[in-house]
């Protein structure tokens, strides 16, 4: 870079920089509410993991194995027996009230079966309009009732038919979690709540910034002579601190909240700068293509702001509409997930980690290319400011 255009990258950046000085709502928009986003959400998902999710239990065995299955439910640290109705029809109407998520029903007879040596049924039914609290409460349920159909085996059945007699199923199913052993919600939503959080708020500063300069008629005298110097004095700002908010994330959740770092850590800390300029450059291309601040906070809010659903981290796109994978692929957000899952979390090598990496590049080069030659094409379309009336 030649001397005018550091000097143009170094005087955009402190006027950038006065502004902020000047300006105190958008200085509390840039600094203490990504923070106080972040304190909220972190706060939010503390519980890292849900418990005593109120179930009902219908019991019309009424043996003392039943009420022994009862009892382990109730005892389960992720569900809680809320009442124990005497019908099933009676059970469903809670669950239609939300009263409970979930109803375990012990039919007439169903250990008596067991004992018999036919095989007994107990059902479950979860709400799964509420999937993840209903799915969470079905698998503690299917957990308690592998235990305690263990313990009937091994016990009342045992004792009729002899030890010599139990056979175990010819083929048995293990299976094992990976790489969140403990299924806490937190630490699979926080990774992608924080970056989603930080995303949008950078789009709309970097696009408030910009906008302000179209906005005002500043943007040939901004733009000057060094054009994308003085672009990237602008942003530059924005993308330092919310890299910075990114890393201080990315930290909490790794070292204090989980169990560290099973990858690079150095390719972690450059996905960050490398994300938010691949943001702020989508945010430059929507204020480059339209001109218009209310515009391009709109474009962001329905780009940026829905990043999360269309990462595929929440909702799959495997097999899904070619728009949505299409639009999976675009958005800075979804390489970003990438990066974040192989090495925080799988320690995937740091071969792997370069494609997203280098996603994140090209949209950054690509999206800020198109905005930022759009800017200075309008900018070259203006009239030159008159100098009397400037004078005046």
């Amino acid at each position: 870079m030649n001397a005018p255009a550091r000097a143009g990258v170094a005087a955009a950046f402190q006027r950038e920089l006065q502004h902020l000085r000047r300006d105190r709502t958008d200085l509390m928009l840039v600094t203490v509410l990504p923070l106080l986003m972040l304190a909220l959400m972190a706060w939010l998902f503390a519980a890292s993991v849900m418990r005593d999710i109120p179930i009902a239990v219908v019991d019309l065995d009424r043996s003392a194995e039943s009420r022994l299955l009862t009892r382990m439910l109730d005892a389960s640290p992720g569900v809680s027996v809320a009442s124990q109705p005497a019908t099933l029809a009676e059970a469903q109407s809670q669950l239609r009230r939300l009263e409970v998520f979930a109803v375990v029903l012990v039919p007439r007879d169903a250990t008596r079966q067991a004992l018999r040596g036919s095989q007994g049924t107990v059902f479950a039914y979860y709400n799964a309009t509420y999937l993840t609290t209903g799915q969470s409460a079905a698998r503690d349920i299917a957990d308690v009732i592998g235990a305690w159909n263990t313990r009937l085996l091994t016990g009342r059945i045992g004792q009729q038919v002899g030890p010599a007699k139990l056979r175990a199923p010819p083929i048995a199913v293990q299976s094992d979690i990976l790489y969140n052993p403990a299924r806490s919600y937190e630490m699979f939503l926080l990774p992608l709540v924080f970056p989603a959080i930080l995303s949008l708020g950078l789009a709309l500063a970097v696009t408030a910034s910009l906008g302000r300069e179209v906005r005002d008629g500043h943007l040939r005298e901004w733009l000057g002579t060094t054009p994308w110097a003085a672009i990237t004095g602008k942003i530059a700002p924005y993308v330092a601190l919310f890299s910075l908010y990114g890393a201080l994330g990315l930290l909490y959740l790794a070292l204090l909240r989980g169990d560290g770092i099973a990858g690079s850590l150095t390719l972690l800390m450059l996905g960050q700068p490398l994300f938010y300029l691949a943001c702020a450059a989508v945010a430059l291309l929507f204020v480059g293509l339209t001109r218009d601040m209310g515009t391009s906070f709109s474009a962001i809010g329905l780009s940026l702001g829905t990043a999360l659903a269309f990462s595929g981290a929440t909702f799959p796109v495997v097999d899904a509409p070619l728009f949505t994978r299409i639009w999976n692929l675009l958005l800075p957000l979804t390489a970003y997930v990438k990066l974040q899952t192989q090495q925080q979390f799988v320690g995937a090598a740091w071969s792997v980690s370069l494609w997203p990496l280098a996603t994140l590049g090209l949209i950054a080069a690509v999206a800020g290319g198109i905005g930022g030659w759009r800017l200075i094409a309008a900018a070259r379309a203006a009239p030159a400011p008159d100098p009397v009336q400037a004078r005046a």
